[in-house]
C-alpha cells in the first residue's frame, strides 16, 4: 500500500497503516508531534503503537531541533543479522545445547560479562577505534560518569523485555544468527538525564506534553546532547558487534567439522537520530521503532518470538524519510498480555521454538504483537524482502 494522509496540526501525518487501526492514545501522540514549532515532516510505519511522548513506529524530521523522548530511552537500539554457511542439516535435533552455550557467552537480562570482553581476543574481531570510543566516555554527561564499570562490563550483553538472540532458518534452509539490542543500562540513563534536562527549558513549558520537550540548535544543552547521543548510538552498534562476534565464536566451536563461514553482517539501528538532507533542508530525522530504508539499504524488520522474521532492502521512498518499519509493533500493552496469556498459550504459540516457556516472558508470546506478514504488505512501497526466517532457537533475557 501507499501512504494515507490525515491532517495534523503543522504539517500532515502520513501513515502506512489504515488510520482506523491506530489506538486514540497513539492519535492523539502523533497529532501532538505534529504541533511541534520546528516540525517538517511526520511519517508513521504500520507497526505504529502508544509510547513515550511519541508514538513507537514514528519518523519525526525537524529543523535545528530534536525530541530526546521521542528517541526514546534505550538510544540505538537495533538488529544485526548473519547468514551462515550452515544449513538445516547440520544442526542436531536437539538445540537445548547450543541455545545454552548462547546464554553462557552472551549475558542476558540484567546481567553483565565478569569484566570487559577482550574483544581483541575474539576470532576475526575488528577493534578499529575501539580505545578512542572508549576515550569517548569522559565526556559524557557528568551524572553517568560513575557508571563507567557497568558499562564496559554491559559491552556484549542482550538486556531484556524484547531484546533478544535468535537461530533462524531462511527458506533455503539456510542458518542464520539475528540479534536484537541497544545501549544497554548507560543509554537508559542518558536518556533520562537529558530528558529531564530538556523539561526544564523555558521554550519548553507551553507544550501540549512535556514528553516532547527539545533542545534547539545552536545551544549548548543541545550540544551536550547531541554528543552523548552520538556516542549512545554508537554504544549500542559496538554492543550488537561484540554479540555477533562472541556467537559466531560459539557457533565455530560447535560445528567445527563444518568449518562454518559468515557472509557480510547487515546490521541496522531503530531507535535513534540521523543527521539527514530533503528538500533541500538540513533535518533531524528521528527514528523511534523504524529503520532506515535508503535505496538498497539492507534492513532487519523482526516478528515476535514464534513467528519469523525478514530481512529487507530499502527502496528509497522519500516520502517516509527513506524509512521503513522496526517490527511487527505490539498490539497490547505488556500487562494486557499477561492478564490475557498463559504459559500454555506461549508453549502452543512457541511450539517447535527452543526458548523460554515459562510466566516471565509470557509479554512477549507472539500474540501479543501484530501479525508481522501483514506489517510487511503494507510497506511494499518502503521495501522489497529478501530473505524470510523462521527462528529455532529464541534466547530471551
Amino acid at each position: 500500500m501507499s501512504y494515507t494522509e490525515v491532517p495534523g496540526v503543522r504539517v500532515p501525518i502520513r501513515l502506512w497503516t489504515d488510520p482506523a487501526s491506530v489506538e486514540d492514545g497513539a492519535m492523539q501522540q502523533l497529532r501532538n508531534v505534529s504541533s511541534l514549532p520546528w516540525i517538517k515532516g511526520l511519517a508513521v510505519m504500520p507497526d505504529v503503537h502508544y509510547g513515550k511522548g511519541a508514538t513507537v513506529g514514528s519518523v519525526i524530521a525537524m529543523h535545528g531541533a530534536v525530541c530526546p523522548a521521542a528517541v526514546g530511552v534505550d538510544i540505538g537500539c537495533g538488529m544485526s543479522a548473519v547468514k551462515t554457511s550452515l544449513t538445516a542439516n547440520d544442526l542436531p535435533g536437539d538445540l537445548s545445547r547450543l541455545r545454552s552455550k548462547i546464554e553462557q557467552a552472551i549475558p542476558v537480562g540484567r546481567g553483565m560479562h565478569g569484566e570487559m570482553v577482550d574483544v581483541r581476543g575474539i576470532h576475526g574481531f575488528s577493534a578499529t577505534g575501539w580505545d578512542d570510543f572508549w576515550a569517548g566516555f569522559d565526556d559524557l554527561a557528568e551524572a553517568v560518569k560513575f557508571r563507567r564499570e557497568r558499562a564496559t562490563k554491559q559491552m556484549g550483553s542482550l538486556g531484556a523485555g524484547n531484546h533478544f538472540w535468535e537461530l533462524c532458518l531462511d527458506l533455503d534452509n539456510c542458518v542464520w544468527i539475528m540479534l536484537h539490542s541497544g545501549s544497554r543500562n548507560i543509554g537508559n540513563e542518558l536518556a533520562d538525564y537529558h530528558i529531564g534536562e530538556a523539561q526544564k527549558l523555558s521554550h519548553n513549558q507551553g507544550l501540549i506534553d512535556r514528553d516532547l520537550a527539545v533542545f534547539i540548535a545552536d545551544t549548548p544543552q543541545m550540544e551536550a546532547y547531541r554528543s552523548d547521543l552520538f556516542w549512545a548510538q554508537e554504544y549500542a552498534k559496538r554492543n550488537r558487534e561484540v554479540m555477533m562476534a562472541l556467537s559466531q565464536d560459539v557457533v565455530r566451536r560447535e560445528f567445527k567439522k563444518a568449518k562454518v563461514t559468515f557472509e557480510s553482517v547487515i546490521s541496522c539501528h531503530h531507535n535513534y537520530v540521523a543527521e539527514e538532507r530533503y528538500e533541500g533542508m538540513d533535518l533531524l530525522v528521528t527514528r523511534k521503532g523504524a529503520i532506515r530504508a535508503g535505496s538498497g539499504e539492507f534492513g532487519i524488520i523482526p516478528g515476535s518470538m514464534g513467528t519469523g522474521s525478514y530481512i529487507v532492502k530499502g527502496l528509497g521512498n522519500v516520502a517516509s524519510f527513506n524509512s521503513a518499519s522496526h517490527g511487527a509493533g505490539r498490539r497490547m500493552s505488556r500487562g494486557a498480555a499477561k492478564k490475557r496469556f498463559t504459559t500454555r498459550d506461549l508453549e502452543d504459540q512457541t511450539r517447535g521454538v527452543e526458548c523460554r516457556k515459562d510466566s516471565g516472558v509470557v509479554d512477549e508470546i507472539p500474540g501479543a504483537y501484530k501479525p508481522i506478514e501483514k506489517v510487511i504488505e503494507q510497506q511494499r512501497d518502503l521495501v522489497e524482502v529478501v530473505a524470510k526466517l523462521k527462528q529455532v532457537i529464541c534466547v530471551k533475557g
